[in-house]
């Protein structure tokens, strides 16, 4: 089936979505997602980030489709034609959405783990506005302790259900779900009871804001500040393959490795995670390439960066180089008199 998308025409297989189709093309057409996970079976439709608009369904029945689609979960048609950054509706429609998302997420960026990989922080970059029309009081809940690592900060959460999926998905006995209806659901475990299985680390990775957080990390450091490696090790439960976050001889956490759109490549178990943090525990690949721009990616010394020369009067470079000589007042001859008097005030 052939695809367009903003202009670019993609040949893709029968069951693909247009979230998916626009991921193979690339670039600015990919609609942002907070739901959907390509790693998690029957994740997507909930957050409606990655609302599109079809202009032409398919060729046989080129009608568009009146609402705009979520992309995450609709279908591709052979002949459709989608709208996705250049369509005026999906943007207003995404800067509504970002705007509903953040209604009750409290500003704690200057506090959160998450801050400088949060999606909710690249959405709202992009599409958020500088103003607010809410004005009542945004909905609290209690930090919540879910299991030994994990901390639960309800006040983030999006109710993406990724964290849930991945314990319905990864292991056998899920404690924990959505609570209540309304403006009062919430995620939360049923009865206070604490997640202690082996895989419950990747709900951590997989949350795609600050509302699941890593103990063992917690205020330790802001992630631009470390570097990430990959690396590996023996393991008898999960693969082993993790990025390690160091800063300086220190292994800070252990993530699982991510693609460009956030996403674990293979989900690690909890040893690797949380008890691991000392370097020779793993054989350490090299420094992680990251595909996506992000404020981890800034300075990332394995970017290769293009030399700024700067073109300055010869003068100015003078006076610096004289002021550098009084500085460093070993390169300064003193006088003779002054010399001298060093000497007789020391004898």
């Amino acid at each position: 089936m052939k695809v367009t998308i903003d202009g670019q025409e993609i040949e893709v297989e029968a069951g693909t979505t247009i979230l998916q189709a626009a991921r193979m093309i690339g670039g600015e057409s990919v609609p942002p997602a907070m739901c959907y996970y390509s790693k998690l079976k029957g994740s997507g439709g909930k957050c409606r980030c990655c609302l599109v608009e079809v202009a032409k369904g398919s060729d046989a029945d080129p009608r568009p489709m009146p609402k705009l689609m979520a992309s995450c979960v609709t279908g591709c048609m052979d002949g459709m034609e989608v709208n996705s950054k250049n369509s005026d509706r999906v943007r207003e429609a995404r800067q509504s959405v970002t705007e509903f998302l953040l209604i009750n997420h409290p500003l704690d960026c200057p506090v959160c783990d998450q801050a400088g990989e949060c999606d909710l922080q690249d959405l709202s970059f992009e599409h958020g506005k500088s103003k607010t029309r809410f004005i009542e009081e945004k909905r609290t809940f209690e930090p919540e302790d879910i299991g030994p690592n994990i901390q639960l900060h309800m006040n983030r959460c999006i109710l993406c259900q990724r964290c849930v999926q991945v314990a319905d998905q990864l292991t056998d006995n899920r404690v924990h779900g959505v609570m209540d209806r309304g403006d009062h659901a919430n995620i939360s475990t049923c009865i206070s009871k604490a997640i202690d299985n082996e895989f419950s680390g990747n709900m951590i990775d997989v949350c795609p804001v600050g509302a699941l957080t890593d103990k063992t990390f917690r205020f330790k450091s802001r992630v631009w500040f470390n570097k990430p490696y990959n690396a590996h090790r023996d393991c008898d439960k999960c693969c082993g393959k993790t990025t390690v976050w160091m800063f300086g001889n220190e292994i800070q956490r252990v993530t699982g490795r991510k693609d460009q759109y956030h996403e674990v490549e293979e989900f690690i178990c909890n040893e690797c995670r949380f008890d691991h943090k000392d370097p020779a525990d793993w054989v350490i690949e090299g420094p992680r390439k990251f595909d996506k721009d992000s404020v981890i990616n800034q300075n990332n010394y394995t970017r290769k960066l293009e030399t700024v020369t700067i073109n300055t009067e010869e003068g100015i470079l003078k006076g610096r180089e004289q002021d550098r000589k009084k500085i460093s007042m070993s390169a300064i001859p003193l006088p003779n008199g002054k010399e001298e008097q060093t000497n007789n005030s020391n004898a």
